[in-house]
């Protein structure tokens, strides 16, 4: 008897007529048929697969790439070469090996972290990078987050409000897409070698091998740039000691600023050997030693040695030295506060701290000993209530100069138009007590990209001259803007003398600190020079002593002392009896 297998049942289609099976192969035009019916499909063949490939393998080679950079990218200007990238991360291999380890969802969890942790690092090393470049010291964690406000004025004051925003948006989208590129970044990479467990653990051995002996026979890529590479590790370890000396420096400094000789002296004994002279403290923007000593600034120094022909032929006789500043490229207020104090202001936190103290600056030794006190400051924008720390009765910010003219870069106005409103308004007064001034001048701060040139005195008047007056023009070329500047600066200086000063004047003027390492380079120091000019021999005389050189421009032997020693051994020399236990220095 044989058994019949049953009919597979068919499908039938709504008009009555038999399907075809599911599982029945398709003729030969059937793809053809089908592609026509669907143009919009593109099958998925070997060149779009061999496609996916090629784009899949980019990726994770960009991917690594990128992880490698953020790892290696140095924190130091002069380390930014090519070689640089060569080394092998010490921490990049003991990530690897802690991924390999762990399972895949924990695997996921830390490499999104690892990700993300490693673009704030290479934010920290970006930070550093400006900072050095810029100001020739890395970013403060714990009190240069108060800068960012004053980089955004400048920016802002130097090309305009567009300039600032840019910046401050472009900054921010760079965080966010370091971020984000990272962390997607190691993810990926901690996928592939889950997927390649064995042949990832081989790659990994042997680069700890490499990295071994690289160490242990000191193998570098550039000088000071080893192999094997612990940048990273050096960097966190470096933030966080400097982050606990910060913590720690608050006691110290309220000790220091507490130890002054001067606190308890009498008006009547303070700056006796000064009565009935105008004394003007003037510091110029960036006036460092390279300035003086740097062959490509040859031309600032043919300025000061002129100006010390031409003032000797007015009756002036000046002595110079250096001092060594706290601060490079920028942070002109911490140089002011160290002069002004005698105390070594080199941080926004012993800036606040010393504001908060009754130290006796500078120019309140000269308010006590019966001076009128002003400050005149050029680039203050906005509320300036550090004048009644420093001991002013008065003070001209920006609004209060009035000028008319044009801005000359970051700079609000030029100094000659500073210094002739300040003859106009306070030396040019009849019957006034003698006066004490701090006057901060700007035109040579940088960008150095818009320059005026000195014109006569008699033209100046509300600054509108200005709009029609030469300017220099040196864009693109910061050593030479920085050199025309400065010699504005000082041709100013010398020719307000020569046209306004006589026997009761007496001027000091001195640079704030050198201009940035991208002028100087980075191992420049940090001296600037610093001159006294009067037409009494008596009150060159006084500093005698102090071994200081003839002229305005200091040669490379003139005495260097730190700034915060200049207070104490100016009120000495100038007053009757110096209080014992005096300090002359830091």
């Amino acid at each position: 008897m044989s058994i019949q297998t049953p009919p597979r049942p068919q499908s039938t289609a709504s008009d009555g007529r038999v399907a075809a099976p599911r599982h029945s192969l398709p003729d030969a035009g059937s793809e053809h048929r089908t592609a026509e019916a669907d143009p919009t499909r593109t099958p998925a063949g070997p060149d779009r697969r061999r496609a996916r490939a090629v784009a899949a393998r980019v990726t994770t080679v960009l991917a690594g790439a990128l992880v490698l950079v953020a790892l290696t990218v140095p924190s130091r200007p002069g380390q930014l070469t090519p070689a640089a990238f060569l080394r092998i991360p010490l921490e990049g291999l003991l990530v690897a090996a802690l991924l390999l380890a762990l399972p895949g969802r924990a695997r996921r969890l830390v490499a999104a972290a690892t990700g993300t942790l490693l673009a704030l690092l290479t934010v920290l090393k970006l930070a550093d990078l400006g900072f050095r470049s810029a100001l020739g010291r890395p970013f403060d964690l714990v009190l240069d987050w108060a800068l960012l406000d004053d980089a955004v004025g400048f920016l802002t004051d130097s090309f305009g409000r567009a300039g600032g925003t840019g910046a401050v948006v472009g900054v921010l989208v760079l965080v966010v897409v370091l971020v984000l590129a990272l962390a997607a970044a190691v993810l990926r990479l901690a996928g592939l070698a889950g997927r390649h467990g064995v042949g990832a653990r081989r790659v990994v051995a042997a680069l700890v091998v490499l990295w071994v002996a690289a160490a242990a026979a000191g193998i570098r890529v550039a000088p000071g740039v080893p192999v094997a590479d612990t940048a990273a590790t050096a960097l966190v370890r470096d933030h966080a000691r400097q982050a606990q000396a910060r913590l720690r420096d608050r006691e110290a400094f309220t000790a220091q600023v507490g130890a002054d000789p001067f606190r308890h002296t009498p008006g009547a004994e303070l700056l006796t050997a000064l009565r009935g002279k105008d004394v003007i403290v003037a510091f110029v923007e960036s006036y460092g030693r390279d300035a003086v000593e740097d062959p490509e600034f040859a031309r600032v120094g043919e300025v000061l040695d002129a100006g010390t022909e031409r003032l000797r032929a007015a009756g002036f006789g000046a002595r110079s030295g250096f001092l060594t500043s706290p601060t490079t490229g920028g942070g002109s207020w911490l140089a002011h506060d160290t002069l002004l104090s005698g105390l070594w202001i080199d941080n926004e936190q012993r800036h606040r701290s010393l504001l908060a103290s009754d130290r006796l600056t500078l120019g309140g030794a000269f308010r006590r000993a019966g001076w009128d006190t002003v400050g005149v400051m050029p680039a203050a924008t906005q509320p300036w209530p550090e004048g009644s720390f420093f001991g002013y009765d008065r003070y001209y910010d920006a609004a209060g100069l009035d000028y008319q003219g044009p801005k000359f870069s970051y700079a609000p106005m030029p100094d000659q138009y500073t210094l002739a409103t300040f003859q106009r308004r306070e030396r040019d007064v009849a019957d006034r007590p003698p006066l004490m001034a701090e006057i901060p001048l700007i035109s040579s701060h940088s960008p150095w990209t818009r320059i005026p040139k000195v014109i006569d005195w008699t033209a100046v008047g509300d600054g509108s001259v200005y709009h029609d007056a030469a300017v220099s023009n040196p864009k693109s070329q910061p050593r030479v803007g920085y050199r025309k500047a400065v010699e504005y600066s000082l041709r100013t200086l010398i020719s307000y003398l020569e046209t306004y000063g006589d026997r009761d004047l007496v001027l000091v003027f001195l640079g704030d600190h050198q201009p940035a390492p991208v002028v100087t380079g980075d191992d420049a120091s940090r001296d600037v020079p610093v001159s006294i000019v009067a037409a009494d021999p008596a009150v060159l005389d006084r500093i005698a002593g102090w071994g200081w050189q003839d002229g305005l421009r200091p040669g490379p032997e003139a005495p260097v002392w730190p700034m915060d020693a200049f207070r104490d051994r100016f009120l000495t020399a100038f007053s009757a009896d110096p209080p014992a236990g005096r300090a002359h220095g830091r």
